[in-house]
């Protein structure tokens, strides 16, 4: 009997991190605390100021962070002392997706005059490259 692996590594399930992407809580995470149905589920994101609420799931994403051992319809209080326990904001500000979405709205944010610097920063540096390989060729 062969045992076959799953390419998925990320389930709806309860205790899986969710970054919302719709609504008044676009770009937040919450936990998943209840599956309702196949389309909806109960979301709590105590530390995040997401309320508990039914969600959409065609409007989350699902990340590969977990909170384990968190029960099927917990409270908030259970998910706020299970999420600050496991640090679960900090391991996903750390990610490299988080950090790509931060980097995003800042340079959405730059002006005209923040563009310019870094196109001149970009070039001079492109410089010290070009020197410095010149230089060792």
């Amino acid at each position: 009997m062969s045992t076959q692996t799953s390419n998925f590594k990320r389930f709806v399930e309860v205790g899986r991190v969710v970054l919302l992407n719709e609504g008044a809580f676009s770009g937040k995470i919450a936990v998943i605390t209840e599956i309702i149905d196949q389309n909806r589920v109960i979301i709590d994101g105590p530390t995040t100021d997401v309320p508990r609420q039914p969600f959409p799931l065609k409007h989350v994403v699902l990340t590969s962070l977990q909170l384990t051992g968190l029960p099927r319809g917990a409270g908030t209080g259970v998910v706020r002392k299970l999420v600050e326990k496991e640090a679960i904001v900090d391991k996903w500000n750390k990610s490299a997706w988080a950090q790509k979405r931060e980097a995003i709205a800042k340079r959405k944010s730059l002006n005209d005059f923040d563009r310019f610097k870094i196109l001149i920063a970009k070039k001079q540096r492109r410089d010290l490259v070009r020197k410095a390989l010149k230089a060792s060729a």
